[in-house]
């Protein structure tokens, strides 16, 4: 019996199903959660399907989520998307079910849930969730508030299908998703445009911006800079692959200081591996795409150091 078939029959069983996905939620994380959600109300009219989590007011053109009562987890299901680990789950609820599974395509470094389901090999957890769906024609419906959600999640994680991890297979599922009847140019414009505020920081990321011989790139937005921009720490995402246009850029580290003091680390590579230097940071991900903490400057330059060191290794 495969793992898909096990999270079917699991899904069988309960009357009530409660999905979460990681704080600070991108596209994927959404599409993930919400299009595995919309599938189930499609597929399952009689069962009770709950998105839960908080919301980020740039992607609420994706979804909404929802409040509901702590009782409701008595006797439920749990699924989380597109989380490597617990501590990154949004809502602490998630440990009060009674059953508790993972569908992922991060490397499983930190497992937890009671049927585990990870492709590190799928472009996005969209891609899983879709690709799920299709297994079972027969008893699983996608409706095209699904597909939009799936392929929003998909364009996202993909760079619009620019990053190493897009393979056939994610074009051939993105190209299913397109056939609904859901308008793809219009959520794509939504997914690219960024407001004028994010669009002036863009233009201080290319001023400042750090670079060394072999390609290491550094960008440091301090809490003071993005209270004068008027950006709070999730509006900082859409920047995040800029530096990666950049000829002499081969991996890069953006630092966004957060009102406690530490740094948020977001880790891009067009060839090193970063997710294992992203490991020893209290961070994780993937190897061209990760993400990390650094408590103080000192650790922000300890991290640049090995940067630089994994650039400077990868061009021998």
């Amino acid at each position: 019996m495969t793992v898909q078939f096990e999270i079917l029959k699991e899904i069988k069983k309960y009357d009530r199903i409660i999905i979460h996905r990681h704080q600070r939620p991108d596209p994927d994380a959404l599409g993930s959660q919400v299009g595995l959600a919309e599938i189930l109300r499609e597929t399952f009219p009689q069962k009770e399907i709950y998105q839960v989590g908080e919301t980020v007011e740039g992607l609420r053109f994706l979804a909404e989520m929802e409040t509901i009562d702590t009782q409701l987890y008595e006797g439920a299901l749990v699924i989380v998307t597109d989380t490597a680990n617990s501590p990154r789950i949004s809502d602490e609820r998630f440990k009060l079910g009674e059953k508790l599974i993972k569908i992922d395509h991060h490397p499983n470094d930190e497992p937890y849930g009671d049927l585990v389901w990870v492709n590190t090999k799928a472009s996005s957890c969209s891609e899983m969730i879709a690709e799920w769906a299709l297994m079972f024609p027969d008893e699983v419906s996608i409706n095209a508030r699904a597909a939009r959600l799936l392929y929003a999640g998909i364009v996202g994680d993909t760079g619009r299908f620019l990053y190493p991890a897009t393979t056939p297979r994610t074009l051939e599922i993105a190209a299913i998703l397109m056939s609904y009847p859901f308008d793809a140019s219009a959520l794509n414009r939504e997914i690219e445009q960024m407001p004028m505020k994010v669009a002036k920081l863009s233009g201080y990321l290319y001023q400042h911006i750090q670079v060394d011989k072999n390609g290491a790139g550094k960008v440091i937005l301090t809490h003071e800079l993005l209270t004068e921009y008027g950006i709070n720490d999730s509006e900082t995402a859409s920047i995040v692959s800029l530096p990666g246009v950049i000829d002499e850029v081969l991996a890069w580290a953006i630092f966004v200081q957060q009102p406690e003091g530490y740094y948020r680390v977001r880790l891009r590579s067009k060839g090193p591996i970063i997710n294992e230097l992203a490991k020893k940071h209290h961070g994780g991900g993937h190897p061209l795409a990760s993400g990390a903490s650094a408590k103080d400057l000192n650790e922000v330059a300890q991290i640049y150091d090995e940067i630089k060191e994994a650039c400077r290794s990868y061009k021998k």
